[in-house]
């Protein structure tokens, strides 16, 4: 068996939390107006595709806002001379077929050079034919299923599916396996109940995480997956209860992640609950209410709050004086818009200073070489789109906020 090693950096407690809330409210057309300084010339269009209405509209609002901040920066700075960038945002509800639709919607619009989205691993499975059949390029801030950039043999053997897809994000590949060497090594549970609610994003998540703990010497005390329609959750936490388990691993969202946490805790089994980015909301703490202390979550990258590189972005979001919070992907949706900006400069200048007729198949090609300094790091992409920042942090909720208890690098 090959070695695993973590490179961890121990990070500030509870000061970096991400305590601010989301009230749903949104433009009536998901559109957005980003002007300041573009002054005339093209319109390139910024498509969004992400859930701006229901129980993830948390998330979404988020990465709908982030983008547009990004959109208005670079009006006002005029990064791309001649160019004033607008936002066009699309609702997918956080359904594959919903997001499908929008991906053609997006396509047939010819001003819309590339899309920043979507949230879900699922409801990405479903667009990404459509964006690579138009060469239009596609960066998401919160995908984290590896089979999307890597094949869905991706534990065998990488072959990258669409050359049209990038992410900001890392994957579950790594995701997965930090959170069992936290839960393990740090966290010092030995007996987990892994439970799923059976789509991509949360299946993916949660067998990553049960073969690295299984490998470090864990045991699964059951499994179970849940129908993420219903909220009724005693059944599945009786059978908690009753495994002895010191831990949960939860691979899904916060809409389910919040009661289930909730409804173990009542069944007598005073343990906690630990999960991915999904589940890194202050809703989910909304939802879980106090027996939601000591829950735990892994989130992509470092605490914005705590990163210098973000501080600007932090500034300005606030200043912009949207109703919602950037939440878990504000940062990398902000750095996913900019990648397109960047990518979109560098087709221009490459073109005497316009757009060429091509210009969606240039922007596709022109985003595997960008590489600049963003909100969350450094950002560039590796040979299938993923993100070549690995970082991760694991977060605690603690005193009503989630605050940041370790931060590394997972290596395997």
């Amino acid at each position: 068996m090959r070695q695993r090693s973590l490179i961890a950096i121990t990070a500030a407690l509870a000061a970096g939390a991400l305590t601010l809330t989301a009230c749903g409210s949104r433009d009536d057309d998901g559109g957005s107006d980003s002007g300041n300084g573009g002054g005339g010339g093209t319109t390139v269009v910024i498509g969004v595709d992400a859930p701006l209405t229901g129980d993830l509209s948390a998330l979404g609002l988020g990465i709908k806002n982030s983008v547009d901040l990004a959109a208005k920066t670079a009006n006002k700075e005029k990064t791309v001379d001649g160019i004033t960038f607008k936002v066009e945002a699309l609702d997918d509800q956080g359904q594959p077929s919903v997001g499908q639709q929008n991906a053609t919607k997006l396509v047939a619009d010819d001003d819309v050079l590339g899309v920043v989205g979507p949230l879900n691993s699922s409801v990405g499975e479903s667009m990404q034919k459509v964006f690579d059949t138009a060469k239009l390029v596609e960066v998401s801030p919160a995908n984290t299923n590896p089979a999307l950039t890597q094949g869905v043999d991706w534990q065998k053997e990488k072959v990258r599916p669409y050359k049209s897809y990038f992410r900001t994000a890392t994957t579950d590949a790594i995701q997965g396996p930090f959170a069992a060497q936290y839960v393990y090594n740090d966290a010092k549970k030995k007996k987990v109940f892994v439970i799923d609610d059976k789509k991509t994003y949360g299946a993916g998540l949660a067998a990553t995480f049960t073969e690295e703990f299984k490998k470090l010497g864990g045991q699964v005390a059951g499994t179970e997956h849940i129908n993420p329609d219903t909220k009724d959750f005693n059944a599945v936490a009786t059978k908690v209860k009753n495994s002895g388990a010191d831990v949960v691993y939860y691979g899904g969202e916060y809409p389910q992640a919040g009661p289930l946490s909730k409804q173990i805790k009542a069944a007598g089994a005073k343990i906690p609950l630990v999960g991915g980015d999904g589940i890194y909301s202050a809703d989910f703490i909304k939802l879980a209410g106090a027996s939601g202390t000591g829950d735990l979550a892994t989130s992509v990258g470092a605490p914005v709050e705590e990163l210098p590189s973000a501080k600007e972005f932090v500034a300005n979001y606030k200043a912009a004086g949207y109703k919602e919070a950037y939440e878990a992907y504000g940062g990398y949706s902000y750095d996913s818009a900019w990648a397109i900006i960047e990518a979109v400069k560098k087709v221009v200048e490459d073109n005497d200073g316009k757009l060429p007729d091509d210009a969606r198949a240039k922007v596709t090609e022109a985003m595997q070489n960008v590489s600049f300094d963003g909100v969350t790091g450094k950002v560039s992409f590796d040979e299938f789109g993923d993100a070549t920042n690995k970082q991760l942090t694991v977060y605690a909720v603690k005193n009503g906020a989630w605050g940041s208890v370790k931060s590394g690098t997972y290596t395997g």
